[in-house]
């Protein structure tokens, strides 16, 4: 069911409507989006944020980690959905090599994704060790979603999936990191892969939005891949993850009857002919 219809009134989600959602106790949908038509169908549905995320290079083109997805790639898949969606704020991943240890790449990458795709924000992982990059993002006027936890573009380094900041050094640097951030001007941040009660004491502490996967109910709103909870992935299943749909099933029976129809000359039919 969709939450508007061609003659309702969009009114755009913003950051600032966020911190409001925070402030009144409204939790924030987010999910994330690759294309066009599934965007369309995400932002009908009423999501308060659509994530163009480089999970793409997982979901979409089929590699192993994150690393290898390109900006230009991202702008491609940002583009697509920016076209599709009327009221989700649109943030978008800057990838891997397009910001870390220097801010003018930061800088001009941002820039690139928000006049060539027309998207709203960006999102960078990492604290202390990326500052000066999201302070040069944020004096350009670009709004910043910080993400900590888990960064799946630093896989080489932690060489695991595992749940992070278990132990107390990296909690406390994680909570350290997370004030950081938002003391420079990030308007949100996800969580990703942490103990519930560590995600939540952030979320308490902080006033602007917390976003989690993985992290349990306390913080301010759950993000989640698409292909994940639909169960297009159907061989991925962490602990985190709930599936809605059964997709990679209903899909697949799909096309069986499909090539089975074809096979036997049954479709097209009479109808179905000119």
């Amino acid at each position: 069911m969709s939450a508007y219809n061609d003659n309702t009134a969009i009114r755009r989600v913003t950051t600032h409507q966020l911190q409001e959602m925070k402030n009144r106790g409204e939790k924030i949908s987010m999910l994330t989006a690759y294309d066009y038509s599934m965007a369309r169908i995400l932002d009908s549905a009423g999501l308060d944020v659509l994530l163009v995320g480089d999970s793409a290079s997982n979901v979409i083109a089929g590699h192993e980690t994150t690393l290898p997805i390109t900006l230009d790639q991202m702008i491609y898949h940002a583009s697509a959905v920016v076209r599709a969606a009327r009221r989700a704020l649109i943030v978008v991943d800057i990838p891997f090599g397009s910001y870390q240890g220097n801010s003018s790449e930061a800088l001009r990458s941002s820039i690139r994704i928000m006049k060539e795709s027309g998207a709203h924000a960006v999102k960078v992982e990492g604290g202390a060790e990326i500052k000066e990059s999201v302070q040069r993002i944020l004096s350009a006027g670009v709004p910043v979603m910080g993400h900590l936890g888990l960064m799946p573009q630093s896989i080489y380094k932690y060489g695991t999936y595992t749940v992070r900041a278990r132990e107390e050094a990296e909690a406390e640097k994680l909570e350290k990191d997370a004030k950081l951030l938002e003391e420079i001007g990030c308007f949100a941040i996800v969580l990703e892969k942490i103990p519930a009660e560590l995600a939540q004491k952030v979320a308490g502490s902080l006033q602007i939005p917390i976003i989690g996967i993985g992290a349990g109910n306390g913080v301010d709103g759950q993000v989640l891949v698409t292909h994940d909870m639909l169960g297009i992935n159907n061989d991925f299943q962490p602990r985190f993850l709930r599936k809605y749909a059964d997709l990679y099933s209903t899909m697949n029976n799909a096309f069986v009857e499909y090539i089975k129809d074809v096979k036997s000359g049954d479709f097209p039919n009479d109808k179905e002919c000119y």
